[in-house]
């Protein structure tokens, strides 16, 4: 390809250029009113790309963590449950006091005798309903006078509301549960936003750390390059019968050396830059004699680049 080049000689720069300058224009002139054509589709494009990362960060990284501090600090707020906190409460006092007027208003289930609130309370608390159920058995035997009378309704009811509070015990049982493990729903509730999170910052890194691994690789193969040209400047010197490098030699040396310190000191976090210098120093010693110098060149080698 040199000869080629030398016999005839390198074309004129419109012949070498004229193809990518033309599609650099063509494609440049196309992109410019694709974006001016899209402008307000690519500017809302990116203002929903950036309120969708605000959006999940706050409602699956965020609001988690404060609710999972709230469980963590006993909050009232933050506490699970699938019925209301006094419900079982409210329904249960509503069926004693059913209970007990059942009773008061039934002579016949307590023969006379003053009917025992505290007991009957007791009793209903354990879901002893016997009274009312003793009644609701007569009545079924006479079920038309029972609900003219109305007793039989009123057991009806009150049987009705008996399960309403069995239904609503079992269901706080299973809320007892729920605030016994509300920490570990928290952190499940918090673990698929963190681990998303994770793995986006996971993915920027590998991309910047790829680029900077090209950086720091393309660094050192510089300064192998730079070794290899002071290896080369030594092996190829006249050698003086002291065992030094003539002056020539020792003045290119000097060049290659500076460059290399200088090349150095740009790469960040590479190697100590004291320790390189003080190699070079060794290296610039012409008084130690080539054999030395060459020794120093091999001790920075695996010293730098292993």
């Amino acid at each position: 390809m040199s000869l080629f080049i030398r016999r005839h000689g390198r074309p004129s720069r419109i012949v070498r250029y004229w193809l990518p300058v033309s599609a650099a224009l063509l494609s440049g002139s196309a992109s410019m009113r694709f974006l001016t054509n899209r402008r307000e589709e690519i500017i809302q494009s990116i203002v929903n790309i950036g309120s969708t990362t605000i959006d999940f960060w706050g409602n699956w990284v965020v609001h988690p963590i404060r609710k999972l501090i709230g469980t963590i600090r006993h909050d009232e707020k933050s506490e699970i449950a699938i019925m209301s906190k006094n419900s079982l409460l409210a329904d249960r006092a509503s069926l004693e006091r059913m209970v007990v007027d059942f009773v008061r208003d039934r002579p016949d289930l307590h023969q006379g005798v003053v009917a025992d609130t505290t007991a009957i309370v007791n009793s209903v608390k354990e879901g002893d309903l016997t009274p009312v159920l003793k009644a609701y058995e007569r009545d079924l035997r006479s079920p038309f006078v029972g609900t003219v009378r109305g007793d039989l309704i009123r057991a009806l009811l009150i049987q009705i509301q008996k399960t309403k509070v069995d239904v609503e015990i079992a269901i706080s049982g299973i809320d007892a549960l729920l605030k016994s493990q509300e920490l570990v729903f928290g952190f499940v509730g918090l673990t698929p936003g963190i681990l998303v999170s994770f793995a986006t910052m996971r993915w920027l890194g590998s991309l910047l750390g790829s680029r900077r691994g090209l950086r720091k690789g393309k660094q050192r193969h510089e300064l192998k390059r730079g070794l290899r040209n002071v290896a080369r400047i030594l092996t190829s010197s006249e050698v003086l019968s002291n065992g030094t490098v003539a002056y020539k030699d020792s003045g290119q040396l000097i060049c290659e050396a500076e460059a290399l310190l200088q090349h150095v000191k740009i790469i960040p976090g590479s190697m100590q830059y004291e320790e390189f210098r003080e190699d070079i120093q060794d290296l610039l010693n012409v008084q130690n004699g080539v054999d030395k110098q060459l020794r120093v060149i091999e001790r920075m080698r695996w010293a730098y680049l292993q």
